[in-house]
């Protein structure tokens, strides 16, 4: 089999990016959040049930995560824009300058999920205008967790603006993944490493090492051609596999430690 070889580094942006992270190394401050540090961590309580579906789910069989993707926390963040105060185009400009941001998540300490099937109300395969919508069942996870999440921005991928930003908003932003699950902001730091506590994404040229409790899934994330008329949820374009949207396989440092009829219980180390 031929592999694909990867392109060569554009030497313009590898420049811009020595430059930033040599800012980033330094003691000062970066939008009036002390350093050093390239990662930018914003740490949130859940503060209600979460659900966020694997991509892979269908309507009636919801299967969640135990973690939002990074997709879903840069989505936040634009929404989170919005209700800030930023204008259009500039929640369009932070959706941009997101893509090339690298998102690492670390998981509370432990999270049960609970095997639910409820009775939901849905429209027929057949529409009827006497019945526009009939009973049926659907099977639902919802995920308790027992600590704090905290979601670290790469901060070497964007400029000063960007972090600016991104410390503005982040006590805007009061739910991740589905409507509903809520989460209450608690301060935001910066540190130059992240242990092994937080997810980290499997690519073959780099070494990782595993933690002793985890579980492997594909979370997704910003494709390098994403943008606002795209992924709105108003407009009628379909996002597209690897343009609009990528999925990369994660190492998620929290595992399954026990299971039952109705629940699964995961922990980290």
């Amino acid at each position: 089999m031929i592999s694909k070889r990867n392109p060569e580094p554009d030497p313009r942006t590898a420049g811009i990016r020595a430059r930033r992270l040599a800012e980033l190394s330094d003691p000062a401050s970066t939008a009036e959040v002390p350093g050093p540090g390239r990662w930018l961590i914003a740490e949130y309580q859940p503060t209600a049930l979460f659900s966020l579906k694997l991509s892979l789910a269908t309507s009636s069989v919801g299967k969640t995560l135990v973690v939002p993707t990074p997709y879903s926390i840069k989505m936040a963040f634009v929404d989170a824009g919005f209700r800030a105060g930023l204008s259009d185009a500039d929640c369009r400009d932070l959706l941009r300058s997101l893509v090339g941001v690298e998102i690492r998540i670390a998981p509370p300490r432990a999270a049960c999920i609970t095997h639910t099937f409820l009775k939901v109300r849905q429209e027929p395969k057949t529409p009827d205008p006497l019945r526009p919508y009939i009973d049926s069942i659907a099977y639902r996870e919802l995920a308790h967790h027992q600590g704090n999440w905290r979601w670290a921005f790469d901060l070497a991928g964007g400029d000063e603006t960007l972090a600016t930003r991104l410390v503005n908003i982040a006590a805007h932003v009061n739910y991740v993944g589905k409507r509903g699950s809520f989460v209450q902001f608690l301060g935001i730091s910066r540190s130059t490493e992240l242990g092994p506590e937080f997810t980290q994404p499997i690519q073959n040229q780099e070494s990782w090492q595993p933690p002793s409790r985890m579980h492997i899934l594909p979370l997704d994330d910003f494709g390098p051609k994403a943008d606002m008329e795209t992924l709105s949820s108003f407009t009628s374009k379909r996002p597209i596999r690897d343009k609009h949207r990528r999925f990369v396989r994660t190492i998620i440092p929290i595992g399954l430690v026990n299971t039952g009829p109705g629940f699964s219980e995961y922990r980290a180390e």
